[in-house]
């Protein structure tokens, strides 16, 4: 039954969050969809803030190309959802007594200040931000206080689908005199993300590995049987996942078997025990890898453009890759063009805000 209900939606030009009521696009049968089966756009460093001309102008004199690579920003993180993203990521630093990251030496460098509050970034918690020193200026400098922007938003609209969230775990720094090292995260603060994930969700709210998981012996096969939830129960709740490094994902995993009582999907091989996300960003070259994961019942972040080169040229030849390579979520720098850079803006084809993935046509 499913099938013929995949195969119905997958015939029109339907937005999955708005069903439009005509033929197999209704509320009835896009609700019976398992979540893995939509396909949505997202942003990258979805918190990221402009670097001021004067700290820019330091990073262009030594690292041109670095330069060009960081001359991006996004909106606030509810804007973007208003306007339609439904994968968020964030990078966090960890901060354990409060205050290591309040004094950045860019704007020293620089002797520039442009206006941004650093009281902040004083508190205990974890910070999100790019890159200590150079570029730390977030719409939401601290995590709990983006968990809390996204989970009104939610409350606010509580018929959304899905939302995703990625977090990249920065560690070191710049190798300058004065740089600030942000700490390796330990178990400690591999507990610290998800306590602070929890003080803000309800475990109602989330999408968690164990609720996927169920009664399966491992993730990978829960996923692979279809395990997860349906559009109707997923609507109104977040997802996180753990884009890390192997290191990274092993320190959170600790000794548990899969993900036992974590609130965070890995970014992890497919054959292992806790497969179900897996980022593959190169949707060219990893075509064929993004469509076996996601027919495996993986859920796949891909990225439509990265470094801002694909925008200085107005190229969507990797985009156009990233929709058709069937990854649910596309990520991007550019859901509305940048003026300075030229007309490149990343959309869902046929438009609206989801759409059934094509690598389960």
């Amino acid at each position: 039954m499913l099938n013929l209900i995949l195969a119905a939606a997958l015939a029109l030009t339907c937005d999955l969050e708005r069903p439009s009521g005509e033929g197999g696009c209704t509320r009835e049968a896009v609700d019976a969809l398992p979540m893995n089966a939509i396909q949505a756009v997202g942003t990258h460093n979805s918190y990221k803030l402009a670097i001021p001309p004067a700290e820019m102008a330091i990073i262009s004199a030594s690292s041109p190309g670095q330069a060009l690579a960081l001359d991006y920003f996004h909106r606030p993180l509810p804007e973007q959802l208003s306007a339609g993203a439904r994968q968020l990521e964030l990078d966090l630093v960890y901060d354990p007594q409060g205050g290591l990251y309040a004094d950045p030496l860019g704007p020293k460098i620089a002797r520039a200040t442009e206006p941004y509050d650093l009281a902040p970034l004083r508190r205990p918690g974890l910070k999100v931000m790019h890159a200590p020193d150079v570029d730390f200026r977030s719409s939401c400098p601290v995590f709990v206080q983006c968990l809390e922007q996204v989970r009104a938003w939610s409350k606010a609209h509580p018929e959304h689908l899905p939302i995703l969230i990625l977090l990249n775990l920065k560690e070191g720094g710049l190798k300058l005199p004065g740089a600030v090292q942000a700490p390796v995260f330990d178990a400690a603060a591999m507990d610290q993300i998800d306590g602070e994930i929890r003080s803000v969700f309800a475990e109602a709210e989330l999408i968690t590995p164990d609720q996927v998981q169920g009664r399966h012996r491992t993730l990978r096969e829960a996923v692979a049987a279809g395990a997860w939830p349906r559009l109707k129960a997923a609507r109104g709740r977040v997802m996180f996942a753990l884009d890390a490094p192997p290191a990274q994902v092993a320190r959170y995993r600790g000794e548990r078997r899969v993900l036992e009582r974590r609130v965070l999907f890995v970014n992890i091989e497919e054959t292992s025990p806790a497969a179900g996300y897996i980022t593959l960003n190169e949707p060219i070259e990893q075509a064929a890898r993004i469509a076996a994961a996601v027919k495996a019942g993986i859920i796949v972040r891909t990225r439509a453009d990265a470094d801002t080169a694909e925008a200085r040229r107005n190229d969507a030849s990797r985009q156009r890759a990233a929709f058709a390579s069937g990854a649910q979520y596309i990520s991007t720098d550019y859901m509305s063009p940048d003026p300075r850079l030229g007309p490149y803006r990343t959309e869902l084809p046929g438009g609206g805000v989801a759409r059934p993935t094509p690598a389960l046509r």
